[in-house]
């Protein structure tokens, strides 16, 4: 989905007014969920609304994971795709697939989910006026290019590849193989939708309705989310609390004092100033584990300054300017990994995890870095490095790699941050490809295969391709192994065009990322998912 660009938090203490159960939060607010006691927790405002085709950043994608269920879902401890609507998905040729669905699902308006429900959310997904930024996730359907032209108007409303049998059944047919397509199914944008998503568009924007274990009571821009228990559910994993109050935060430290005074339940996000702390303030009730995250600097290849020949040797040579090692081990203390690759080390080595890909590229080396930069010369002679400030501890580390390259090159501060100060405000100049250095463009998976990692970032055209990258070779390396139905092959082929992200450095590997969080001792069962996502569903409240 979504960069792993984690937005949250805004003060609670400190006179934000947020939801009614107290700054932290839980009371005996029920809000229809039956007196189990409601969690707050810290959050950051979307950057755009929640439709699930629209969303592909954290703070929104936690939403629509309480509020939606799809075909699949990926087991909080596994990540393993696990039928959720789905009855059956299946198929002869990894190219037409038949999807039947289990009976007694319905929206939280009492609306029951259908095959209509699914195909209708994917060809408004499709749609390009609909100008949503998921609509890549729909390519592979024959019939994309007819709603979502390259240039030009639409030739039609819907794609060809999808057909409704009947309530319970529908049938896809892909352009070519893709033999894990299944698998990505669990992914937030193949979500089904409400008529009333269509008939009311306004005020479903206003008030989401989807089919998950929570509904959305209200939302308030800049101050919070109230998410109550949806009694209704038919999942087997009904929520066992009475609701969430998600509270944005503009500063994590302030969460965390927040924490820390009793004032909030959850902090999914540790403060990098506060991992000295952690331990002693909290015990086991901090949590760090891996997931499925790889924090990168993403170069403006839109720009032409950093993408004429012979700048990968720049690119290559901050990368080797950058000491991994010791910003991981002074900054985040244990919470991070340098990265050896362009995936996750949480996937493991079946998985796809290479701790070679990336090779001397990613190895601190300041006198060949120096050797490459000078031998091509900085654009205009200097590097900006730009993020948002508001949460991460982004600012400390985007320093600290500012240093690192300074001292490699030894000419004075050549490196320089430009912080930007909310996560929606970067998030709209990284999408709209108004940056002119190296930006930050972590990344937290959707679904756990080595694919996800490869193509929503680097092929050409793809959803989350801030860069621009674009190569001709790793394409066609990405298509042969989706058509591969031998998984060992496959993940050979991926793993061959990181060889040419090793090559051409489009965007440089910084660390793996654990999943952080702290929490009160009000509530307990807390765990987080292989994405670092709290599994709210299943915390229980004292």
């Amino acid at each position: 989905m979504r960069g792993a660009t984690h937005a949250k938090w805004a003060a609670c203490a400190a006179a934000v007014v947020l939801a009614a159960t107290a700054c932290g939060g839980g009371g005996s607010d029920s809000g229809g969920g039956g007196g189990e006691g409601i969690i707050s927790s810290s959050w950051g405002d979307p950057q755009n609304p929640l439709e699930p085709a629209n969303t592909n950043e954290v703070q929104g994608g936690k939403v629509l994971d309480m509020i939606f269920r799809g075909l699949k879902r990926y087991d909080p401890k596994t990540g393993e795709a696990k039928n959720m609507l789905a009855e059956k998905i299946e198929t002869t040729d990894s190219q037409h697939f038949t999807i039947t669905l289990k009976d007694g699902w319905k929206f939280s308006n009492d609306e029951p989910v259908t095959a209509q429900s699914f195909v209708d959310a994917w060809n408004y997904g499709a749609d390009v006026s609909k100008k949503q930024n998921n609509s890549p996730f729909f390519s592979d359907i024959v019939g994309y290019s007819d709603v979502h032209p390259a240039s030009g108007d639409p030739k039609a409303k819907t794609m060809s590849g999808l057909v409704v049998k009947d309530p319970k059944t529908f049938t896809v047919a892909l352009k070519e193989k893709f033999s894990t397509w299944p698998e990505t199914l669990g992914y937030q944008a193949f979500s089904p939708l409400p008529k009333a998503f269509f008939t009311d568009h306004d005020g479903w924007l206003k008030k989401p309705v989807g089919n998950g274990p929570y509904s959305v009571d209200s939302y308030t821009k800049g101050t919070g989310m109230k998410l109550r228990k949806w009694d209704a559910y038919t999942g087997a994993d009904k929520a066992v609390n009475g609701g969430v109050d998600l509270k944005v935060y503009t500063d994590n430290n302030t969460a965390y004092t927040d924490l820390i005074s009793g004032n909030l339940d959850l902090v999914d996000d540790i403060p990098a100033q506060q991992l000295k702390n952690v331990k002693n303030d909290l015990g086991d009730r901090y949590i760090n584990q891996p997931a499925l995250i790889i924090q990168t600097l993403t170069f403006p290849l839109y720009d032409p300054k950093w993408s004429k020949e012979g700048m990968e040797k720049v690119r290559i040579g901050i990368s080797m300017a950058i000491n991994r090692d010791e910003i991981t081990k002074q900054i985040f203390k244990e919470t991070r990994t340098p990265a050896k690759d362009w995936t996750s080390k949480a996937l493991g080595d079946k998985g796809g995890f290479s701790a070679t890909a990336c090779g001397e590229a990613c190895s601190f080396n300041p006198t060949e870095a120096k050797k490459l930069i000078d031998s091509v010369g900085l654009p205009g002679g200097k590097v900006t490095l730009t993020s948002n400030v508001d949460t991460g501890s982004h600012r400390e580390w985007m320093d600290a790699v500012c240093n690192s390259i300074n001292n490699a090159l030894g000419e004075g501060p050549v490196c320089t941050v430009n912080p930007v100060g909310t996560f929606a405000d970067f998030r709209n100049q990284q999408s709209s490809y108004k940056l002119a250095g190296p930006f930050r463009s972590g990344w937290q998976a959707d679904y756990p295969l080595i694919q996800n990692f490869l193509e929503p970032l680097y092929f050409t055209g793809a959803s989350s391709n801030y860069g621009k990258f674009s190569n001709a070779d790793f394409d066609k390396l990405i298509d042969e192994a989706n058509r591969e139905s031998d998984t060992a092959k496959a993940t050979a082929k991926f793993q061959e065009a990181e060889k040419i992200l090793a090559a051409q450095m489009p965007s440089i590997p910084l660390w793996y990322q654990n999943g952080s969080a702290g929490h009160s001792e009000r509530i307990s069962d807390v765990e987080l998912n292989q994405f670092s996502v709290p599994v709210y569903d299943q915390i229980k409240v004292s």
